[in-house]
């Protein structure tokens, strides 16, 4: 075995005799060898050094986008992260990590979910097919994750000069995007039989699965890293008060992380300037709006013009339970697909004008609940979006008679 190197400017010249190894058509497996033998492990900010550096000499950034699932796999284990600090809870990235675990699940239940299908003989595949729909549904909520990176965290990084590993996994993240779009879609196919799904998985699942997990380890070793390392406190915070307009995916943030020199919370602030919301017929303070919202007997979710979940009310006896991972998901991933179709048509409905109410009931837990959407217009008549109320209506159905007096209900 050749002496290991133990100069930066050896290593990061030895790595980028590698990743071009690669480019040449090297396989990874004798790469990861001598990688192996002549370095052991490599700082994570020498590695976006080298991935630099190669885009600054000339190497296509389309071909370090080709060839950065070969060399990420060649470098997984041997990066170096001891320098990298430590994570509060609730801090943007430790969201991250978070996010990633619950993204890594599904993606090992898409694979377990082909691999039974593969070992299984003479199955009834349409339990499988909605099972895949469910989990490729939940998968496409990476989009809010990766629109974090790309709007909030590599312009911060690019302030810095870090350039290379931005470009690079927005290139990934968007093929991502397009292979799981293309799985939803595959998975709504009438009548797809077992050979049909086996060889679409080859094509399409798989690789979107195992392109949410490798992207995992690029953020993990490579980005969370240099991301830390680089930018500030201030930084981080600003970014930590924009996520939730963008939304978290599958992962709702226990605790909320800010420095110890922040001020007080949005809404604080807002109420201390005496900003209030003003409508013709009057106006609230923010606080107000908030307790009248909460304080209503149902619950209210807004989904805005585009089918994205914008906001949900959080009174203490919600009918139906809400996190905010689904702010800004899209409304029809947040239904069981048997029932999709039937979010399209009042979608469809209320944006072509046909309807502007739709009423359901169903009995919950003995409770006889009612829900309803309503379309919500300006004052030209324009679709804006559509409210969703859920209602317990089931002590209303036993009453009788009337109360004209004074009774608190006991």
């Amino acid at each position: 075995m050749s002496e290991l190197i133990n100069n930066s400017n050896e290593r990061k010249k030895k790595l980028k005799e590698l990743i071009l190894k690669l480019h040449q058509g090297e396989s990874e497996q004798q790469v990861k060898q001598q990688l192996l033998e002549s370095l052991s492990s490599i700082p994570y900010g020498e590695v976006v050094d080298v991935e630099q550096e190669l885009i600054s000499e000339g190497l296509p950034e389309q071909e370090i986008l080709r060839l950065c699932d070969a060399h990420s796999a060649v470098l997984h284990g041997n990066i170096d992260l001891s320098a990298s600090a430590a994570i509060p809870e609730g801090h943007p990235v430790d969201v991250m990590i978070n996010e990633n675990k619950a993204l890594k699940k599904i993606a090992e239940n898409i694979e377990n979910t082909i691999l039974e299908i593969t070992e299984k003989e003479n199955i009834t595949l349409e339990p499988f097919v909605l099972k895949l729909r469910v989990f490729f549904n939940n998968l496409f909520d990476v989009d809010k994750h990766y629109r974090r990176k790309e709007y909030l965290i590599f312009p911060y990084l690019e302030n810095q000069g870090v350039t290379g590993p931005p470009k690079v996994m927005w290139g990934k993240h968007d093929e991502i995007r397009e292979l799981i779009k293309g799985s939803i879609e595959l998975l709504q196919t009438e009548d797809i039989t077992s050979e049909e799904l086996l060889a679409s998985a080859e094509l399409i699942l798989l690789p979107a699965a195992r392109g949410v997990k490798e992207m995992i380890i690029k953020e993990e070793e490579i980005l969370f890293p240099i991301a830390l390392d680089k930018l500030t406190e201030s930084d981080w915070y600003e970014i930590s008060k924009q996520s939730l307009e963008i939304g978290f995916c599958l992962y709702d943030p226990q605790e909320e992380w800010k420095p110890d020199w922040a001020p007080e919370d949005t809404l604080s602030e807002m109420n201390k300037s005496g900003a209030n919301i003003r409508l013709p017929s009057g106006s609230f303070t923010v606080e107000e709006l908030l307790a009248i919202l909460n304080t209503l007997p149902v619950d209210i979710t807004f989904v805005d013009r585009n089918d994205k979940v914008k906001f949900f009310s959080q009174g203490k006896e919600r009918i139906f339970q809400r996190n905010r991972a689904i702010l800004n998901r899209d409304v029809r991933h947040c239904h069981p697909p048997a029932s999709a179709h039937i979010v399209d048509k009042i979608i469809e409905d209320f944006r072509s004008g046909r309807e502007n109410r739709s009423p359901f009931r169903i009995i919950k837990g003995g409770q006889m609940i009612h829900i309803e959407y309503f379309a919500l217009r300006n004052e030209k008549g324009e679709y804006l979006g559509t409210l969703e109320v859920s209602h317990d209506v089931t002590r209303y159905r036993e009453l009788e008679g009337e109360q004209r007096i004074l009774s608190y209900r006991k």
